[in-house]
């Protein structure tokens, strides 16, 4: 992963095929013309656990239809960072009842929280482009 500064105080990543661009808000001197690294963040929980409760159904042929998932965080008040992360999975009212708690623990097997939940080591050091 390659990530480079494209001008004012836009940051993207870029991976395989792919360009994940950020920015930060006007108030923080951006434009607001991407999400910022952090949105990402919140986002790749979220989508990870969609993709979980997505293929469950897939899996089951059951309809997709109708679901959503609604991610909340809550801060620290101490630290303002993020202290939870609630996740409610809606299920519209004809959704068998019987995979109700079945998705909870689908939606709970994502990658992205796992990760989070026993978090890597990190190592950042500078080197000089040769």
């Amino acid at each position: 992963m390659i990530i480079d500064f494209p001008g004012g105080a836009r940051v993207d990543a870029h991976f395989g095929p792919f360009t994940v661009q950020t920015d930060q808000p006007a108030q923080a001197g951006g434009e607001g013309s991407a999400p910022t690294p952090f949105a990402l963040f919140q986002a790749s929980l979220g989508t990870c656990a969609g993709i979980y409760v997505l293929n469950f159904c897939r899996q089951r042929g059951l309809s997709s239809e109708g679901i959503r998932l609604v991610q909340r965080t809550i801060p620290d008040p101490a630290t303002n960072m993020v202290a939870q992360v609630e996740l409610e999975i809606q299920v519209p009212a004809d959704f068998p009842e019987k995979y109700h708690e079945a998705l909870v623990r689908t939606a709970s097997q994502c990658t992205v929280k796992k990760h989070i939940e026993h978090p890597p080591a990190f190592s950042v050091k500078t080197v000089v482009k040769g």
